[in-house]
């Protein structure tokens, strides 16, 4: 029995130093915009809505001078609808927030876990971003153009107006005839920037 605990013991410690090599400089994100849209059938001005999002939390993790992740929490509890006023902007953005779309009382966040920047030529965008979205729950890989620009420990990110499924992460109507006026996709677009870190473990 002695035997076996320190072998569990050992494993632990061997995975817990792994973990600390991953990475020897972490890069915090300290500028962030979210922008969201929503849109009915038809996708105009007047039946289109939109408004923003706030990130808590963001990270690039360097091993060396090569970035090899990032993570990011949105705070879904920060949903704001901004193309409305008084009692209508009140009750979609209780609506957005209850159970019939983003659950925040049970899904207070969302994430995405960016596993790679890939170099674009002659293109507006300069990068393909590939990462997972993580919204009530439930993880999908995504990927999207962006303008990505990485000096050292530094990194600037300003993505292009991309499109989720809303259907994909449980985000619809249950069993209401209203679903079928909403357009299945949601448009997101945000912009980022960091702050290098001067330490040599990650946080």
């Amino acid at each position: 029995m002695k035997r076996l605990l320190l072998f569990v013991m050992m494993c632990a410690s061997i995975s817990f130093v792994f973990a600390q090599k991953k990475g020897d400089k972490i890069s915090k994100v300290i500028t962030s915009e979210i922008k969201w849209w929503g849109h009915k059938v038809v996708k105009t001005k007047p039946t289109s809505h939109y408004g923003s999002l706030k990130l808590k939390s963001g990270k690039f993790t360097f091993d060396k001078t090569v970035l090899v992740d990032g993570e990011f929490v949105i705070d879904m509890r920060s949903l704001v609808v901004a193309d409305l006023s008084g009692d209508d902007q009140v009750k979609l953005t209780n609506e957005l927030k209850g159970t019939n779309f983003f659950e925040v009382k049970k899904f207070p966040t969302a994430k995405f876990h960016l596993k790679k920047i890939i170099p674009l030529a002659n293109s507006e965008y300069n990068s393909t971003i590939v990462g997972d979205v993580t919204i009530k729950g439930i993880r999908k890989t995504i990927s999207f153009p962006a303008n990505a620009h990485i000096t050292q420990f530094t990194v600037e990110i300003e993505s292009s107006k991309f499109s989720l499924n809303r259907k994909d992460f449980k985000i619809f109507y249950q069993n209401s005839l209203k679903d079928y006026f909403i357009k299945d996709e949601m448009d997101i677009q945000f912009k980022l920037s960091t702050q290098k870190v001067d330490n040599e473990r990650p946080l």
